[in-house]
């Protein structure tokens, strides 16, 4: 069933995603916009493209979901082969997803001192005195 959901969910998001599908969707709504006048805009043909919508957007929000979250895991895997393969990497970085909020929060401000450490190494080997 997980297989069948998942085939049907990459196939799905690759047409829902396709510029045929937005070009089908812009000629829906012209149709619904020029039955207007034969059914004198009454509340139905208001209903009809209301509840058409709500439906298509509720299934749509769950398909996108699915293939968020592969692309997300497939990316943190990606990244874990990377980290795992790098001999001078920190080996605890794999499964960053798994911390807290509070050791994320710690892990990001020790990026950031390295980075601001690096930008000014980096300034003072551009710096027009460094040069003299």
């Amino acid at each position: 069933m997980n297989q069948l959901f998942r085939k049907f969910s990459i196939a799905a998001a690759n047409a829902l995603g396709s510029s045929w599908m937005f070009i089908a969707n812009v000629f829906l709504i012209l149709v619904w916009l020029f039955a207007g006048p034969f059914f004198h805009y009454s509340d139905t043909w208001q209903l009809v493209v209301n509840t058409a919508t709500t439906v298509f957007t509720y299934l749509a929000v769950f398909l996108i979901q699915n293939t968020q979250n592969r692309d997300a895991t497939a990316i943190h895997l990606k990244l874990d082969e990377l980290i795992k393969g790098v001999p001078s990497a920190r080996n605890h970085l794999v499964n960053l997803e798994d911390l807290t909020d509070e050791e994320l929060s710690r892990l990001q401000e020790e990026f950031t001192r390295l980075r601001r450490t690096h930008e000014r190494v980096i300034d003072k080997e551009t710096s027009p005195a460094a040069a003299e």
